[in-house]
Protein backbone atom coordinates (compact mmCIF):
# COMPACT_ATOMS: atom_id res chain seq x y z
CA UNK A 1 0.00 0.00 0.00
CA UNK A 2 2.99 2.31 -0.24
CA UNK A 3 1.42 4.30 -3.08
CA UNK A 4 -2.07 4.47 -1.59
CA UNK A 5 -3.03 7.79 -0.07
CA UNK A 6 -6.30 9.13 1.18
CA UNK A 7 -6.98 12.86 1.04
CA UNK A 8 -3.99 14.72 2.53
CA UNK A 9 -4.27 15.84 6.16
CA UNK A 10 -7.97 15.02 6.69
CA UNK A 11 -7.81 11.78 8.65
CA UNK A 12 -9.21 11.95 12.18
CA UNK A 13 -6.66 9.42 13.47
CA UNK A 14 -4.56 10.45 16.48
CA UNK A 15 -1.83 8.61 18.37
CA UNK A 16 -0.71 9.26 21.94
CA UNK A 17 2.85 7.89 22.01
CA UNK A 18 3.06 8.42 25.78
CA UNK A 19 0.28 5.85 26.29
CA UNK A 20 1.68 3.42 23.71
CA UNK A 21 3.23 0.24 25.13
CA UNK A 22 4.68 -0.93 21.81
CA UNK A 23 2.58 -4.09 21.48
CA UNK A 24 2.28 -3.65 17.70
CA UNK A 25 -1.43 -4.49 17.44
CA UNK A 26 -2.08 -1.31 15.45
CA UNK A 27 0.53 -2.39 12.92
CA UNK A 28 -0.87 -5.91 12.78
CA UNK A 29 -4.51 -4.97 12.17
CA UNK A 30 -4.10 -1.92 9.94
CA UNK A 31 -5.00 -2.84 6.34
CA UNK A 32 -3.01 0.08 4.90
CA UNK A 33 0.31 0.12 6.76
CA UNK A 34 -0.35 3.35 8.59
CA UNK A 35 1.86 2.37 11.56
CA UNK A 36 5.44 1.31 12.22
CA UNK A 37 7.20 0.59 15.50
CA UNK A 38 10.12 2.89 16.32
CA UNK A 39 11.95 3.03 19.64
CA UNK A 40 9.48 0.44 20.99
CA UNK A 41 6.50 2.71 20.31
CA UNK A 42 4.02 3.06 17.46
CA UNK A 43 4.29 5.99 15.11
CA UNK A 44 2.74 6.95 11.81
CA UNK A 45 4.44 5.62 8.71
CA UNK A 46 1.79 6.96 6.32
CA UNK A 47 -0.95 8.84 8.19
CA UNK A 48 -2.62 9.85 4.92
CA UNK A 49 -3.15 6.17 4.05
CA UNK A 50 -5.65 5.85 6.92
CA UNK A 51 -9.17 5.00 5.75
CA UNK A 52 -10.60 5.47 9.26
CA UNK A 53 -11.83 1.89 9.59
CA UNK A 54 -11.16 1.93 13.35
CA UNK A 55 -9.34 -1.42 13.55
CA UNK A 56 -6.29 0.12 15.23
CA UNK A 57 -8.26 1.99 17.89
CA UNK A 58 -10.49 -1.02 18.59
CA UNK A 59 -7.46 -3.26 19.12
CA UNK A 60 -5.21 -0.93 21.11
CA UNK A 61 -5.11 -2.31 24.68
CA UNK A 62 -4.22 1.05 26.23
CA UNK A 63 -6.42 3.40 24.14
CA UNK A 64 -3.41 5.20 22.67
CA UNK A 65 -5.18 5.58 19.32
CA UNK A 66 -8.33 7.46 18.51
CA UNK A 67 -10.12 7.71 15.21
CA UNK A 68 -13.61 8.69 14.19
CA UNK A 69 -14.65 5.69 12.08
CA UNK A 70 -17.51 6.29 9.74
CA UNK A 71 -16.29 9.63 8.46
CA UNK A 72 -13.75 8.56 5.86
CA UNK A 73 -13.23 6.56 2.75
CA UNK A 74 -14.06 3.17 4.26
CA UNK A 75 -17.48 4.40 5.35
CA UNK A 76 -18.26 5.75 1.90
CA UNK A 77 -17.24 2.53 0.17
CA UNK A 78 -19.23 0.35 2.58
CA UNK A 79 -22.30 2.54 2.27
CA UNK A 80 -22.13 2.29 -1.51
CA UNK A 81 -21.66 -1.49 -1.37
CA UNK A 82 -24.57 -2.00 1.01
CA UNK A 83 -26.85 0.28 -0.98
CA UNK A 84 -25.71 -1.26 -4.26
CA UNK A 85 -24.54 2.01 -5.74
CA UNK A 86 -20.89 1.26 -6.32
CA UNK A 87 -19.53 0.42 -9.72
CA UNK A 88 -16.18 -1.28 -10.35
CA UNK A 89 -13.38 1.28 -10.18
CA UNK A 90 -15.67 3.91 -8.66
CA UNK A 91 -14.52 4.74 -5.15
CA UNK A 92 -13.23 7.72 -3.25
CA UNK A 93 -9.70 6.38 -2.89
Amino acid sequence: MEHFHYIKDVSTIALDRLKCIGCGMCRTVCPHGVFVLADKKAEFAMKDACIECGACANNCPVDAISVNPGTGCAALIMERWFKGRIRPGNSCC
